[in-house]
This record gives C-alpha cells, structure tokens and sequence, in this order.
C-alpha cells in the first residue's frame, strides 16, 4: 500500500513539473546589413592634464556598426539585431534557422550552427507583400457572383 502511495505522489509531482515543449517558428535569414548604431569618443584627457588643467583634450570618436538581419517568416519579415553587441555572432545568411519571441526578445536557433539559442532585439515587423496580396484578391464562390 505504502509503495503505490509513494508511486503515485512521485506521478503527481513529476506531472506538475512537466512543462510544454518550446515552439519555435521557422524563417530564412534572407541578408545582413551594418547599421549605424552610436559613436565610441575617446578622450585624450590624462590623469595629470586634468590635475594641472591643461586644455589639451582632444577626442577620438569613430562610428560604431551593427549587425541588422532580416528573417522572412511565412507573414511577416523581422529586422532584428544581437542583444551582445560586444561579442556578435555572424549568422549564415540564406540558411534556415528557428525562432520564438519570449517576453522582450527574440530567441534564435540556426539549424546548421552550434545549438545554441541567441537573444536578438526586433527592430521591426513588416508584414509580407504576397501575403497581402493573396488576402487581398476577393475569392469568388461560383461564376454567378
């Protein structure tokens, strides 16, 4: 008795723990661009010139890029960027990859890379031409319409 007790606790807990599987989307990663996304300025201040007040600040400023991909999904296209800027991850463009938005951030899996899920930010959403194209062209029932 104490065993099919034990069993069916053991269920139980392993029933409320079990969580759905992640459903993922798929897309092609259709190109990649280098935005503009800030200046880096460097100063050319040093400790002993800002004691002794010498004007001899200059500054080194030099663009920063970004990557910026687009990934077609079925309806709609995503322009997204990497949420590391610091150590970005070139993606293959023109292969597959899988994709589901959680919360604030897109989670991406290219099938022929590591496995790895990497965070984007969604810079924005346009929705497919062919798809408003196709909703857009009336449908005709029989011929007498």
């Amino acid at each position: 008795m104490r065993i099919k007790i034990s069993l069916l606790t053991l269920m139980l807990v392993a029933f409320c723990y079990a969580k759905a599987p992640k459903t993922y989307q798929s897309g092609t990663l259709l190109q990649m661009d280098s935005v503009d996304c800030g200046y880096d300025e460097n100063s050319g201040k040093s400790f002993a010139g800002e004691v002794l007040g010498t004007d001899s600040a200059h500054k080194k400023t030099h663009q920063l890029l970004c990557q910026e991909y687009l990934l077609q999904n079925d309806r709609v296209i995503y322009r997204i960027r990497p949420r590391d800027e610091k150590h970005p991850v070139l993606l293959p463009v023109g292969e597959k990859a899988q994709f589901r938005i959680q919360k604030d951030k897109m989670l991406l899996l290219v099938e022929d890379g590591d496995n790895k899920e990497r965070e984007y930010n969604v810079v924005s959403m346009t929705p497919r031409a062919e798809t408003k194209a196709a909703e857009a062209t009336p449908s005709r029932l029989n011929h007498l319409q």
